[in-house]
């Protein structure tokens, strides 16, 4: 499983050009899912992801998690994270789960992020989606298990 995030002021989504969510402080966050992840993958990335201390403190230093601000995550579904570019102008995506599997470990994610309690937006697995995004610093990080 790899995520890219972004820590962001507020960001937007939508969903085949529908409005569907957004959130105000916090994180962006990609979800690449892979062929060999499973529910230790899942554990280790989402405590990575609410616990990395990414946002300023009073000092201006970043020692806080989204769960210290009481931020919001917006999850977003990115089978093209595991996109190979090294050969050739086209990416292959071999690396990426099959959408069967993906949809499974996506949904299984999302089960464990709401047992953590912070407030989170999602996308449509395997739809098209539209994510406007106020990125903030720019801090933009990879969690990788």
């Amino acid at each position: 499983m790899k995520i890219i995030i972004q820590r962001v002021n507020r960001a937007k989504m939508l969903v085949n050009g529908n409005f569907k969510c957004e959130i105000g402080k916090g994180i962006v966050a990609y979800i690449g899912i892979t062929h060999d992840d499973e529910i230790k993958d899942i554990n280790y990335c989402i405590d990575k992801l609410i616990n990395l201390r990414i946002f300023d403190d009073n000092d201006g230093k970043m020692n806080l998690s989204i769960q210290d601000i009481k931020g919001e995550l917006l999850i977003v579904s990115n089978f093209t994270i595991y996109g190979n570019t090294k050969k050739g102008r086209r990416p292959d995506y071999l690396n990426s789960a099959p959408a069967e599997r993906a949809r499974e470990i996506y949904n299984l994610f999302l089960e464990k992020l709401f047992e953590t309690r912070v407030s989170f937006g999602t996308g449509e697995f395997q739809e098209h989606m539209e994510i406007y995004s106020e990125n903030n610093g720019p801090v933009n990080l990879i969690i990788e298990s």
